[in-house]
C-alpha cells in the first residue's frame, strides 16, 4: 500500500512541525534523544548522498564522522567553551579535506574493492587514535564545556542548553535537507544519478565521471563532520569507538530501513532506527524480553527489507531522485 505522492510534502511538513514543537511539550530526555536521532538524520543524508544516489557503497564513512568529533574535542579549551564560529568550520574542513584526499585514491576502485579500501583507511583512522597519545588513547577525551555561539561579546547560542541545543540541531537538519535537495535537482545531482545508473554510457557523454564521484565524496565527508561535531558536543566525549566500522554499519541500516535515494527516507530511518532500538531495549515496556532486544531488532530489520524493499519511505509514494529520462518530479 503506498500513499498518494501528493500527500508526501504535507506529511513532511506535519513532521517539521512534530519536531519543532518537541521542546515545548516533552522532558529533557526527549530533547536528548529526539536531538541525538536529528544528529544520525544528518549522517544518513550525507552517506545517502553516496550510496543512494553515485552508488558508492562505503564501510569507512565514520572516518568523517570521528574525525570531525575529535577535531572539536582537541580545539576546545579544558575549561572554557570554545567558539562555534572557529571550530564547526574547522571540523567541517577538517572532515572534506580527509574525504578529498581518502577520495583521490578510493575512487580508483569500484565495487566490493570500494568498499573495503573505504573500510580500511576508517580502521587506519581508528588505530590512530586508539594507539597513540594524540586522542587519548582508548579512554578518548572530554569536552567539559560546549561551543558558545558569541559575537561582540553577546551570547546568541549556548549549546548547554537542552532546548537551544535542540532547535541548533533541528535547524541544521533542515539546512542539510534543503540544501541537498537542491543540489541533486541541478544538473550535478542529474549527472550523480546518471552515473550510478550507467557510468561507461555518462564517460561516453563527455562527463568527467571521476571528478563527479569526487565532489558528491567530499560533500558527503563534509556533512558526516558537520554530524560528528554535534554529536561530540551533546554527548561531551569522543572516543575511537565513533571510528569503528559498527557505526558506518548502523548507518547504513539506516538507509536500509528508511529507503536508498530519498532525502527524507534518510531521516526517517534514523527515527525508526533508534526509536525501535529504545522500544526493544526498554525493560519498563518488555521486561525481562528487553534482555535479548538484538534478536528482536534483527528481526525487525530483516522483514523491513523482505516487505517493504524501497524502505519505509516506499510506502510515501516515489523515490525522490532527480529523473535523468524523465521529466523532473515537481
Amino acid at each position: 500500500m503506498r500513499l498518494p505522492p501528493s500527500t508526501t510534502p504535507v506529511l513532511l511538513a506535519v513532521g517539521a512541525i512534530c519536531l519543532a514543537l518537541v521542546p515545548q511539550i516533552g522532558s529533557t530526555f526527549y530533547l536528548q534523544l529526539f536531538s541525538k536521532i536529528m544528529i544520525m538524520a544528518i549522517f544518513a543524508m550525507s552517506l545517502d548522498l553516496l550510496v543512494g544516489y553515485a552508488g558508492l557503497v562505503s564501510l569507512g564513512h565514520c572516518a568523517y564522522f570521528g574525525l570531525a568529533g575529535y577535531v572539536v574535542a582537541l580545539a576546545s579549551p579544558q575549561y572554557a567553551a570554545a567558539s562555534l564560529l572557529v571550530t564547526l568550520p574547522l571540523a567541517m574542513l577538517a572532515s572534506g579535506v580527509a574525504a578529498l584526499v581518502i577520495g583521490l585514491l578510493v575512487l580508483r576502485t569500484s565495487g566490493v574493492y570500494f568498499i573495503m579500501v573505504t573500510l580500511a583507511f576508517a580502521q587506519m583512522l581508528y588505530y590512530i587514535f586508539h594507539d597513540t597519545a594524540l586522542g587519548g588513547g582508548s579512554d578518548g577525551i572530554y569536552i567539559y564545556v560546549k561551543p558558545e555561539l558569541v559575537i561582540a561579546g553577546t551570547k546568541f547560542l549556548n549549546l548547554d542548553s537542552p532546548a537551544q541545543f535542540y532547535y541548533f540541531i533541528f535547524g541544521l537538519m533542515l539546512v542539510v535537507y534543503i540544501g541537498l535537495r537542491v543540489i541533486l535537482r541541478s544538473p550535478f545531482g542529474h549527472a550523480l544519478v546518471g552515473i550510478r545508473d550507467n557510468e561507461n554510457r555518462m564517460r561516453s557523454l563527455g562527463f568527467p565521471v571521476f571528478f563527479y564521484k569526487l565532489g558528491a565524496f567530499v560533500l558527503a565527508g563534509t556533512l558526516a563532520g558537520m554530524a560528528g561535531y554535534l554529536a561530540a558536543c551533546q554527548f561531551g566525549y569522543v572516543n575511537p569507538e565513533i571510528l569503528s566500522w559498527h557505526n558506518s554499519g548502523n548507518v547504513l541500516m539506516m538507509l536500509l530501513l528508511g529507503g536508498m535515494g530519498n532525502l527524507y527516507g534518510a531521516i526517517i530511518g534514523a527515527f525508526s532506527l533508534v526509536l525501535v532500538q529504545e522500544l526493544f531495549s526498554s525493560e519498563a515496556l518488555l521486561g525481562s524480553i528487553a534482555k535479548h532486544w538484538q534478536l528482536a531488532m534483527g528481526t525487525f530489520i530483516v522483514l523491513i527489507v523482505l516487505l517493504l524493499p524501497n524502505g519505509l519511505s516506499g510506502l510515501l509514494g516515489r523515490r525522490e531522485e532527480p529523473a535523468v529520462n524523465e521529466a523532473e518530479d515537481g
